[in-house]
């Protein structure tokens, strides 16, 4: 039973977030223990007989000499310099991906998160400097500026709330802002002198990039190879590599998977499986991979490796510090030690937690849906561990003699703000309530057959709801997966179908929401339903006229309800039961009153379906007697 428990809350928490978030959320928190392991073991190596090799090791040369011309480094370097640009790469690319398809498309939903961050910078930074104002130890306020994603996830795993993805997505986009301004803090304040002619091939590189991006080019390699170059373009310029990486991921296109590729795509693996020859297949591939847009396909081949080799061997690198010979000691009573945990762990806290509830009550911006504000601050509070940027610039920032201090004040946040963050969550939990901060699983509003479009039996024992927007394909090919339930049940479903329509990727879904009500005021709802999934590139207003002729309705009327808006009203209430429902994008379907998790293939969702039927058959009625 516990498994199976445990099976479904995995499940519960999935059904919150986009598929590419799930991916990434489940690789950050996965590689956070790894992360762990590597902390532990660069410190007990570092104070163990054979400190020796540790050192040694990070000092050992590479280089890589082709004709005469390359570039020659110790291993600490590479890793710092080659290894921790993919990572910023990794990054980049995420950010670009939830700016143009993702979670951030939705600009207003960015105010809030940016004000905390900005505020979980400012505050950081200005306490660092109250305690460290001049000398050497005043170059380290960059230190408290960032916060470590892999960590944060995989600390809000054990301390936070049972189902957190709301808090998590908050966090993901404060620390968007976090790694875009700690990687330009790096660039401007933390590199070494610049060489014009190295910078000059490096501004050649991103001009390719960005022309790359516009041509559309979707083969995976010229952005490989232009990337490779700004990489050592930047290193050669004496900017830190961190700034290439963040810029590349910037620059590589995001888009939502095009309708017309995903088709040819589907015809070439069909051509395939009739012809399985080497070209035909050689066709098909090529063609699922550019149905595929090429940021996701370098995330998917990169992520992993950035949370389970990069990051890892980054604090292996860097977390080894001898505490021996009375280095602790000192590092306990350096103003730079303490100066780093009161910008971590107070700084962030204050700062994070301040500028988001006072945002919010101020009007820039709401809370995401479920989290309460002692949340806010548990996820602020955790958001002192600052790790992997930290350290990154604790190299860059002093010299050997503070270097040792610094990471001990790094790692002593870290201990401070897992704390700080578990007391909290627990105390919200206590006196607000706030066990949960996950999106609602239920239906908001019942199915009401005097206001929604049934098809089927209106007292049928099954029921079937969908949000859809007219223009999303997946709603598109959803369509023919409806048939195939509805044949498998017949009269025994009904199939519920309400508006979500997602303006800012599909511009023309309101106005073929407010067509097909538009048809529902004359009796032809389901006619028209059909017609715009069946052709839904072409949806301007000349379109949808012609559509209402040809089923016959008064398309003078339709036209002067869709111009006078007369329907905006019962779409907007739609949206409003979506948005308290927890579904955040189309198709989102719900089994019953009970928003369906995973896969909606038929078969996935007929044997959803025939639970809720066994479900319903086998809970007694009056006096226990089953109900039919």
């Amino acid at each position: 039973m516990a498994s199976t428990t445990g099976q479904t809350h995995r499940r519960l928490l999935g059904a919150q977030l986009s598929a590419p978030l799930r991916r990434y959320l489940a690789t950050e928190s996965g590689g956070a223990t790894l992360l762990v392991i590597a902390t532990v073991l660069a410190l007990a190596w570092a104070n163990s007989p054979w400190s020796d090799a540790y050192v040694h090791l990070w000092e050992t040369r590479l280089a890589v000499d082709v004709g005469g011309r390359g570039l020659a480094m110790d291993l600490h370097h590479w890793i710092n310099d080659g290894l921790m640009a993919v990572f910023f790469l990794v990054i980049g690319l995420e950010v670009r991906r939830d700016l143009s398809v993702g979670e951030l498309t939705d600009r207003r939903r960015l105010r809030l998160p940016l004000l905390a961050g900005l505020g979980g910078m400012v505050v950081p930074a200005l306490l660092y400097l109250l305690v460290n104002s001049s000398g050497e130890a005043a170059n380290g306020w960059g230190i408290v500026i960032g916060t470590d994603t892999a960590f944060l996830l995989g600390t809000l795993a054990l301390v936070g709330p049972t189902t957190s993805t709301q808090l998590r997505v908050f966090l993901l986009t404060l620390t968007v802002v976090d790694d875009i301004v700690a990687v330009s803090v790096i660039g401007a304040v933390y590199s070494e002198d610049i060489d014009l002619l190295a910078l000059a091939l490096a501004a050649v590189a991103v001009s390719v990039l960005a022309l790359l991006g516009r041509l559309g080019v979707w083969r995976t390699w010229p952005y490989a190879l232009t990337i490779l170059t700004l990489w050592f373009a930047t290193v050669q310029s004496g900017l830190h590599a961190s700034v290439a990486g963040m810029v590349a991921g910037l620059l590589v296109p995001a888009y939502a998977p095009r309708r017309h590729e995903v088709e040819q795509a589907a015809r070439q693996f069909h051509a395939f499986r009739q012809s399985p020859l080497a070209d035909v297949g050689r066709s098909a591939q090529a063609a699922l991979v550019r149905a595929v847009p090429v940021n996701e396909r370098m995330q998917l081949v990169l992520h992993p490796w950035t949370a389970y080799v990069v990051v890892p061997v980054f604090a292996l690198a860097n977390a080894g510090v001898d505490l021996r010979g009375g280095v602790l000691a000192e590092a306990l009573r350096s103003p730079v030690t303490w100066g780093i945990v009161l910008g971590l762990v107070v700084g962030k806290f204050v700062g994070i937690g301040g500028a988001a509830l006072l945002g919010a009550r101020l009007g820039v911006g709401p809370l995401p849906q479920c989290l309460g504000p002692g949340q806010v601050l548990g996820g602020a509070a955790l958001s002192g561990i600052g790790f992997t940027v930290s350290l990154l610039i604790v190299g860059l920032a002093f010299g050997p003699e503070l270097q040792d201090e610094a990471t001990v004040g790094v790692l002593l946040s870290l201990v401070l703000a897992t704390a700080l963050g578990w007391l909290v969550f627990k105390l919200a939990a206590v006196l607000r309530g706030e066990t949960t901060a996950g999106l609602p699983m239920v239906l908001d509003r019942p199915v009401d057959p005097e206001h929604d479009h049934i098809r089927g039996p209106v007292s049928a024992p099954v029921t079937l709801l969908e949000y859809a927007d007219f223009e999303c394909p997946f709603c598109g090919r959803a369509t023919g997966v409806i048939k195939e339930v509805r044949a498998h049940f017949g009269e025994d479903l009904r199939y519920v179908v309400r508006h979500l329509p997602l303006p800012d990727v599909h511009p023309h879904a309101e106005l073929a929401a407010a067509a097909v009500e538009a048809a529902a005021a004359q009796g032809r709802f389901w006619e028209m339903h059909d017609l715009l999934f069946e052709h839904q590139d072409a949806l301007e207003i000349e379109d949808l006229a012609g559509y209402a002729g040809d089923l016959g309705l008064d398309v003078e009327r339709f036209i002067r309800e869709i111009d006078e808006g007369v329907h905006e009203e019962r779409i907007r209430s739609d949206v409003v039961s979506a948005e308290a429902s927890g579904a955040r994008g189309t198709p989102t379907f719900f089994v019953g009153e009970r928003r369906h998790v995973g896969p909606y293939d038929a078969q996935t969702l007929i044997a959803e379906l025939e639970a809720t039927r066994g479900e319903a058959t086998a809970r007694p009625g009056p006096a226990g007697v089953l109900e039919p």
